[in-house]
């Protein structure tokens, strides 16, 4: 019975020191946006799919939410994939591939 709560215990214990998903990076990070805010963490941040993006002469094009990401306001991937963290439908942060430019 020792080893099975034991077992039960290790699990639960894992799974928590696990983190909070594939954002996690962005919340361990610490990562804020040009005005000084946090950009968070897994419930505000998500990956963008390469084709939902378009690179135009002003910014990021998110085609999906019709919004135009000033260059200035992307900040680098570390993964290499675009990401967009919001906090009540409104961007705070916004992660790009360094060679996406």
């Amino acid at each position: 019975m020792r080893w099975f709560l034991a077992a039960i215990t290790l699990l639960a214990t894992l799974t928590i020191a696990q983190g909070h998903g594939p954002a996690q990076w962005i919340q361990d990070g610490r990562f804020r946006n040009t005005a000084g805010d946090l950009c968070c963490g897994e419930r505000d941040c998500r990956e963008l799919a390469d084709a939902d993006i378009g690179i135009t002469e002003t910014g990021y094009l998110v085609k999906s939410l019709k919004e135009t990401v000033p260059y200035q306001e992307a900040q680098p991937s570390p993964d290499g994939h675009y990401w967009r963290c919001a906090w009540g439908g409104t961007r705070k942060c916004f992660f790009a591939p360094p060679s996406a430019t």
